[in-house]
């Protein structure tokens, strides 16, 4: 399978062998290969896919790596904002409710519930807060971004927006409130003040 893997996708694997570098327990306990793994922000090594697996406690995240040849399925967050049918939790429901805006810009969801919608698996809880992410390859329009947060002050549960630009991702509200942001990339979170500019050597 030819497959370009950004963060935040989640990717099915061939088999269970298919995931290398893990020194958790627990994940050999745990983990299949029916369940995803998600693709998490790091340097390529030796052509492999940086991966996070995601445990049934909250504490238990490892770290690994794929090969791209043992990838079989990809779901990118986009693909997860139509939710199924007859869920009540809140931040399906929240997902009900900004789909019904017209937005600038391609977004997803990630997280817990991205996990769900993804596997049908129960991992959310009542207090589980929803986690968006919006590809940028631009600055984004204040307006636009005003209206964004509007709309989730008025949803029934908390949500919190990761900004992906070109050369990392960043925390929207940790925009709003300075305007430097801590932006996280392949090679390690860097301060800056304008997270669509390449660091210059």
């Amino acid at each position: 399978m030819n497959i370009t893997a950004r963060p935040h996708d989640l990717l099915w694997l061939r088999h269970d062998r298919a995931l290398v570098g893990i020194t958790e327990a627990w994940v050999a306990e745990l983990w299949h290969c029916q369940q995803p793994v998600v693709v998490r922000r790091d340097v390529m090594q030796q052509g492999l896919i940086p991966v996070g697996v995601r445990g049934q406690a909250r504490q238990q995240r490892a770290a690994g790596w794929v090969a791209p040849a043992d990838v079989v399925r990809v779901i990118s967050p986009e693909m997860l904002v139509v939710p199924p049918q007859l869920n009540h939790h809140p931040t399906v429901q929240a997902l009900v409710v900004l789909r019904q805006h017209n937005w600038p810009w391609e977004w997803g969801v990630t997280g817990s519930t991205g996990f769900a919608l993804a596997t049908g698996l129960p991992v959310l809880h009542q207090d589980s807060d929803l986690d968006l992410l919006i590809r940028a390859a631009t600055p984004l329009r204040p307006a636009d971004v005003s209206r964004w947060q509007q709309a989730l002050s008025t949803l029934p549960c908390r949500a919190d927006t990761q900004i992906e630009t070109p050369f990392g991702g960043f925390a929207l509200n940790e925009w709003l409130r300075s305007g430097r942001v801590l932006l996280k990339t392949a090679q390690g979170p860097r301060l800056t003040d304008n997270p669509w500019a390449e660091e210059m050597p």
